[in-house]
Order: structure tokens, then C-alpha cells, then sequence
């Protein structure tokens, strides 16, 4: 019975991690370039213990274990918005930015112009060009910016955004504030992504999908629920009805 509980339990613990994944990815249905993430299970066995005098094989016990979360780097709805600091990109690459902890990437390219001139994300971080972050003039005005991603205004060319892709996107690490870091991925040159200005990449979160996997999971963790009760209520009269016997 023990094991039994222990089993369940492991099934509870995956799916309430499950759980905090579908809720995040819910939460961020309108964050811009978000990319949905989903938890992976495998089975973990491991052999009960056994008596010595006992030469049966040992039992196996089956337990349930959250081996990894991936990313779903498919893209988004692509959004006019009219906004000429608003950048989306077109194909499998992203955005590159500076931050405290080094050169980090996203595919968010909601940007804006500091108070010091300089392209930045949402989050307040520089965008990087091929030479290092992008700064413009007070008196600049009329930014265009090409499918090729290279930058110009009223006073001539402001340079080109860094444009990455990787070889794998699988090994990107997300970071959190909507970025990614490559420790394991090699940066590759990028040779079909477009980048179009004056649109937003949405979110690539469908509701719709996320509640129903929110629903499938609930239900999944009270039959768990279920199951452990009865194993409690069963365990709970076996010691009852042994501990009334007579020696």
C-alpha cells in the first residue's frame, strides 16, 4: 500500500508542476513573442526491496517524473500596429539584447527610444546592432528600418539589428523577462528570416488549448486524489481489523 501512495504521489507532484507551466503560459497569452512551454514525463522504475529469502525476482514500482520543459518556437500572429519602433521577424531567428548577465535573445520586438537615445526592449535592455546597442539623436525623426533589419532616420544610417539563429533551438535556456540564453546552441548565420517594422509578433498561447489542458490536468490530479484516499481508507481498516485479532 505504501507503494502504491508513494506512486500516486509522484503522479500529484508531476502534474502539479504541469499545472504551474499551463498557468504561466496562460498568463502570458498577450505578452509579445511569448512562446508556449510544456512539460515532459517519463516513467522512473525502481525495484522494491525484498527479503533474502524470497528468490523470486524483485517487483518492479512504476513512478511517474517530470524529465524536462520544452519550448514551442513556432511562430506567432504577426500584428500591424503602425508603431515604426515595433519590429517582428519573419522566420527562425530572434533579437539580440544586452543585459547585466551578457547577450541575451528574444523575439519580442516591441522597442522604444530612452531618454538617453538608445533602441531598448520592453524590459529596459539595450537592442544590439552588429556594433553594439543602437542610438539615436534628439532631433532624429523618421526611423525606417528594412527587411534586412538595418536602421536609418532623418540624419543617415543608424546601423543594422543583430539578427541571430541557432542550429538547435532546443538547447536555448529561457531566462525569464521573455529572453533566452545559448550556452549549449551554436549561433548560426541567418539567411531567410525578414524582419518587417511596424508589427508585433503575438504570443504563440492558444486559451482555448491552455484551459482545456488546465481542465484534463485538474480532473487527472483528483481521481489521483481519489486513489489515495482509498488506499488511506484501506490501509486504515487492515490495521484496525489486524490490531483487533487475537494472538
Amino acid at each position: 500500500m505504501e507503494s502504491a501512495t508513494l506512486v500516486a504521489l509522484s503522479r500529484q507532484m508531476s502534474l502539479q508542476r504541469k499545472l504551474d507551466v499551463i498557468a504561466d503560459n496562460i498568463a502570458n497569452i498577450t505578452t509579445d513573442g511569448f512562446k508556449r512551454q510544456s512539460l515532459s514525463f517519463e516513467e522512473h522504475v525502481m525495484p522494491k526491496a525484498r527479503a533474502s529469502s524470497f528468490e523470486a525476482g524483485d517487483q518492479m514500482n512504476s513512478f511517474v517524473s517530470d524529465w524536462t520543459t520544452t519550448t514551442d518556437f513556432s511562430s506567432g500572429d504577426i500584428e500591424q500596429t503602425g508603431n515604426e519602433l515595433d519590429v517582428a521577424i519573419e522566420g527562425n531567428a530572434f533579437f539580440a539584447v544586452q543585459t547585466p548577465n551578457g547577450e541575451r535573445y528574444t523575439r519580442a520586438g516591441n522597442f522604444r527610444i530612452d531618454n538617453t537615445g538608445t533602441l531598448i526592449n520592453a524590459s529596459g535592455f539595450p537592442v544590439l546592432g552588429d556594433g553594439g546597442p543602437i542610438r539615436f539623436e534628439n532631433n532624429e525623426v523618421g526611423v525606417e528600418i528594412g527587411t534586412d533589419g538595418a536602421i536609418a532616420s532623418s540624419t543617415g544610417p543608424k546601423g543594422k539589428l543583430r539578427i541571430v539563429s541557432f542550429d538547435d533551438d532546443r538547447l536555448l535556456q529561457k531566462e525569464g523577462e521573455n529572453l533566452y540564453t545559448s550556452t549549449t546552441a551554436t549561433i548560426q548565420p541567418t539567411t531567410t528570416a525578414r524582419v518587417m517594422q511596424g508589427a508585433i509578433e503575438r504570443s504563440n498561447v492558444s486559451g482555448v488549448t491552455e484551459i482545456s489542458r488546465m481542465i484534463e490536468v485538474s480532473r487527472s490530479y483528483q481521481q489521483v486524489s481519489s486513489i489515495m484516499r482509498a488506499q488511506n481508507e484501506l490501509q486504515s481498516r487492515a490495521i484496525d481489523t489486524l490490531g483487533s485479532l487475537r494472538a
